[in-house]
């Protein structure tokens, strides 16, 4: 608990900040260009949620490592393509010290079978890029912000760099 000092001189005796670790997050496209999702139970939501790869930071390890770490440990997909850094935001500067850095992978295959932790339980499945898209917006899908959010940042990245095929992505 701190105490919040607010600039028009108020003072909040108990204000909570929850501290958390930094996360990363990808939109991950295959070379067919399908969309790798997770699905998984979120207690909080009480249902089955289609995520992107995601997790948090461990020690020493940079946001690139800790990106392909998770993709690999939940999916078993790699790319031999560096990630493109879509962005970093803090996730809710109003009670949380931490932020989620967002990747875009590009020509993903599956390299290995899934290495869980035993709390996990992942199912994987790959939906179409644009289909993807199209569920967002008609909200036909379980899902979350982030997400969203990285969805829609890859499709303005792609767009902004008139990228026609996934193929082009290799000259940048």
């Amino acid at each position: 608990m701190d105490e919040c000092q607010l600039p028009n001189g108020s003072v909040q005796n108990e204000y909570y900040v929850n501290e958390y670790s930094d996360w990363v997050n990808a939109i991950v496209i295959t070379k067919g260009k399908k969309v790798v999702l997770v699905e998984q139970y979120r207690h909080a939501g009480g249902e089955f949620y289609l995520e992107i790869p995601a997790g948090k930071m461990e020690e020493n390890e940079t946001y690139e490592e800790g990106i392909l770490r998770e993709l690999s440990e939940e999916t078993g997909f790699t790319s031999s393509i560096r990630p493109i850094k879509l962005g970093e935001y803090m996730v809710n500067p109003a009670t949380q010290t931490n932020k989620v850095i967002t990747y875009l992978i590009t020509d993903a295959y599956k390299e290995s079978d899934q290495d869980l932790d035993d709390n996990e339980n992942i199912k994987v499945h790959l939906i179409d890029f644009l289909e993807f898209g199209k569920a967002l917006k008609e909200n036909s899908i379980k899902t979350q912000l982030f997400t969203a959010n990285a969805y829609y940042m890859a499709k303005d990245f792609l767009a902004e760099n008139s990228l026609n095929s996934m193929e082009q992505l290799r000259i940048l």
